[in-house]
C-alpha cells in the first residue's frame, strides 16, 4: 500500500512536471510568432502557422500576432496572418484591435485587409468612438475616406460627445488634411449641426479657430 501511494505520488509529479514543460514550449513558440509578426518576418510567420502555432496567442497586453503586426506596421505580416483567419476586430487590454488601430494610425493597407475580412464597423475604441473618429482627428484623410465609402457611421458620438466632425475641427490644425477631412463628412452627409457636450457646434468651433475655409464648408452646408 505504502509502495502504491508513492507509485501514484511519483506519476502525479510526473505529469505536473511534463504539462509546466509543454506549457513552457507552448509560450515559447507563440513568443516566437509573435516577435516575428513585430519584426515583419513574414516567413517565419508561415513556418510557425504551419507548425501548428496559435494565431490568436497574446502577450500580456492581450495583443495577437495581428495586433502587435499592426501596431508596427508590417503590411506582409498582417497579410498572412488575415489570411490565414486571424480575428481583425480581436482587442487588447486596451480595447484596440487591428482594424481599429489601423483606422485610427493611418495604416490604409492594413486597413483595407481588415475591411475585406470581416472588420466590425460598429466596433469602437476605448473612448467609445468608431474608427473614423481618431482618423478624422490625426488628419489621415485618405483613411476617412476609406471608412466612409466602407460605410462607418459618419454620425456616432463618442463618450467625450465628439463626432468626426467636431474632432477634426476640435484637434485639427485647420490645415489642409483636416480641411479635406471636413469636407469629405459633409459631402458624406455629417450632420454639421451636432454640438459638443457643452453644446458648442462645429461651425463656432470653427470660428473661435479661425479656420475660415472650414467656416465656409459649414456655412455652405446649413450650419448653425
Amino acid at each position: 500500500m505504502y509502495i502504491k501511494r508513492i507509485s501514484t505520488g511519483f506519476m502525479a509529479i510526473w505529469a505536473l512536471l511534463t504539462s509546466l514543460t509543454l506549457c513552457a514550449a507552448g509560450n515559447d513558440i507563440e513568443q516566437k510568432l509573435q516577435s516575428a509578426a513585430k519584426q515583419g518576418d513574414a516567413q517565419q510567420i508561415r513556418q510557425l502557422l504551419e507548425q501548428g502555432t496559435d494565431m490568436e496567442a497574446r502577450n500580456k497586453m492581450g495583443r495577437t500576432p495581428l495586433l502587435i503586426a499592426t501596431r508596427h506596421n508590417q503590411v506582409a505580416a498582417a497579410k498572412v496572418l488575415i489570411e490565414a483567419g486571424a480575428d481583425v476586430n480581436a482587442k487588447d487590454n486596451i480595447q484596440d484591435s487591428p482594424y481599429l488601430y489601423a483606422g485610427a494610425s493611418g495604416h490604409n493597407e492594413i486597413l483595407a485587409m481588415t475591411l475585406d475580412h470581416g472588420a466590425d464597423l460598429n466596433s469602437t475604441n476605448r473612448y467609445g468612438g468608431t474608427a473614423l473618429i481618431p482618423a478624422a482627428e490625426r488628419g489621415h484623410v485618405e483613411t476617412v475616406r476609406m471608412l466612409i465609402a466602407a460605410g462607418v457611421d459618419v454620425d456616432h458620438v463618442n463618450r467625450l460627445h465628439w463626432t468626426a466632425l467636431l474632432e477634426a475641427i476640435m484637434l485639427g490644425n485647420g490645415g489642409p488634411q483636416h480641411t479635406d477631412i471636413v469636407r469629405l463628412l459633409v459631402n458624406a452627409g455629417a450632420d454639421v449641426n451636432i454640438k459638443d457636450g457643452q453644446g458648442v457646434s462645429p461651425l463656432q468651433h470653427a470660428q473661435q479657430r479661425g479656420y475660415t475655409e472650414i467656416e465656409q464648408i459649414l456655412i455652405a452646408a446649413d450650419a448653425r
